[in-house]
């Protein structure tokens, strides 16, 4: 029985010891080395007194974070990346949630950790590998077990204090079989890497190699702001299959990334996170004929994705895409207002039950109880769901349909209103690269904000009452050079609200 991830890991090194598994810019580092550091670094924390508990990783994107994060697991602890960026403020809020027993940080990065030596003990990760250069995991090591805490992802808060999520090895497990076996990823595959470690999407990069044999590349983000560079380094490393948020593929499409170079090595583009345009997504699959396109749908509570859609027929641009149905061993219920199952195409809310679900927040039994409660549908016994808040209703083939968030629906001038339908409305427009809406609540009044070439607004208004009610018509039309991103590749909405306050926006 596969009990743990550090199962797979050992199993790996032997089926596939000396094949390649995870390659960065600096090194690639093979099936056996992974196991023979996770070995180092596990022994390191064991003979250091740590073996229980959480610990910080504070690295870059690399092969060497993966061997942390499987060292960290080996001595019986739990794991939390989090982003080198991050602001001092927010990095303290993490700690003050997390009470890490210990943190890894990379030797280049030390001096920004070192403030937080007093909080926990600090550990080099090149020190520890080279510390224990031939050493093998302590006997007696506490041997994780399925509903053990694998990782901790911390997501943004409403209340602006982030929230850890604590997902187990039964839920990661689950899911990458699921997606390795899916979509058939064997040795000889090579999975090009586009997000953080810290952000879910990286989840199948980080484990499917130890699952099924093939080889993750961590593309670097610098590659993300040269579209045609970035097909090139696709061409040149042999992948084949890519994982991305849309705003990514969004990014080659809009700047027509494969005029020079067709990555035709790649056979499977899934894309998850934020909704993907149809004609960006048009633009993806006219030079790639011949690749399997899946749009995924889940929220990190729920593991990455909990349910999936095969792109299986040809969409227009102003279609919107479904997003499907459950993924293996997972449950979606979709609630009304009264805590009902819908019937047709009711909007309701999405709700998950299954073994992809997390154990909860860390150290937030108070915001766990919010969303993570009993199924209303069950009275007798108890099983669990979580309460995305995310809004859909069943298409007419079945397939659930994308609304938007609880959050993205506002009420204006007395109609309730999806901002999302605005950003689909004004997508299909010519020109247009990205958009994204904002309520200002103050004023009462809907912006829309957007990049590619530059619209008159009373024209591009005019174009948008063709597809929309009045009362749903932009107040205003903001272009802007750039749209704001976060490091996971979406677009920051926070960053527009900001930019409204401080009224900076350049306004057409």
């Amino acid at each position: 029985m596969v009990a743990s991830i550090l199962d797979y890991l050992e199993w790996s090194a032997e089926q596939y010891s000396d094949s390649e598994a995870y390659e960065d810019g600096n090194e690639i580092v093979t099936f056996r080395e992974m196991r023979e550091r996770a070995e180092r670094i596990g022994t390191a924390f064991l003979r250091k007194g740590i073996s229980h508990g959480t610990v910080l990783v504070y690295m870059k994107k690399s092969a060497a974070m993966v061997s942390a994060f499987f060292g960290i697991t080996a001595c019986g602890c739990s794991y939390c990346p989090v982003d080198t960026q991050m602001p001092e403020e927010r990095l303290r809020m993490v700690f003050h949630i997390l009470k890490p027993s210990a943190i890894v940080v990379a030797e280049a990065l030390g001096e920004k950790i070192k403030s937080f030596e007093a909080v926990a003990p600090v550990f080099v990760y090149e020190e520890l590998v080279q510390e224990m250069k031939d050493a093998k995991l302590l006997k007696g090591a506490r041997r994780g077990i399925d509903t053990d805490p694998l990782y901790i992802l911390f997501t943004s808060g409403s209340t602006g204090v982030p929230k850890g999520v604590a997902i187990p090895h039964r839920a990661a497990m689950d899911y990458v079989e699921w997606f390795t076996g899916k979509f058939g990823l064997q040795k000889g595959d090579a999975l090009g890497n586009q997000a953080e470690l810290y952000f879910d999407l990286s989840v199948q990069d980080v484990y499917a190699p130890v699952i099924c044999g093939c080889k993750t590349v961590f593309l670097s983000p610098s590659l993300f702001s040269t579209p045609d560079g970035l097909m090139s380094a696709l061409l040149e490393k042999n992948i084949t299959a890519i994982s991305w948020v849309p705003s990514a593929l969004c990014l080659v499409a809009n700047l027509d990334g494969m005029a020079c170079h067709v990555p035709e090595c790649l056979r499977l583009v899934t894309f998850c996170g934020e909704v993907m345009p149809c004609k960006q997504l048009n633009y993806w699959r006219s030079r790639l004929p011949h690749t399997d396109f899946v749009n995924l749908y889940g929220p990190t509570e729920a593991t990455v994705a909990c349910t999936y859609y095969p792109i299986v027929r040809e969409f227009s641009d102003e279609e919107a895409l479904p997003i499907g149905v459950p993924c293996e061993n997972t449950k979606i219920l979709v609630l009304n207002e009264k805590d009902e199952p819908v019937k047709g195409d009711e909007i309701g809310e999405l709700c998950v039950l299954g073994s992809s679900l997390a154990l909860g927040y860390y150290g937030s039994p108070e915001k766990t109880k919010e969303v993570f409660v009993q199924n209303p549908c069950n009275p007798d016994f108890p099983e669990r769901i979580y309460r995305t808040g995310d809004l859909v209703y069943y298409g007419e083939d079945q397939n659930l349909m994308y609304v938007s968030r609880k959050d993205f629906q506002i009420k204006h001038l007395g109609y309730r209103i999806e901002l999302g339908e605005i950003e689909t409305a004004a997508g299909v427009q010519e020109g247009m690269k990205e958009c994204a809406c904002i309520y200002d609540e103050e004023k009462k009044r809907i912006l829309l904000y957007y990049t590619g070439e530059q619209w008159d607004s009373r024209e591009l208004k005019t174009a948008l009452s063709k597809r929309l009610p009045q009362y749903m018509i932009p107040n205003r039309v903001c272009y802007l050079e750039e749209m704001p991103h976060n490091r996971n590749g979406k677009v920051d909405r926070k960053q527009l609200k900001d930019r409204l306050k401080e009224r900076s926006v350049v306004r057409k």
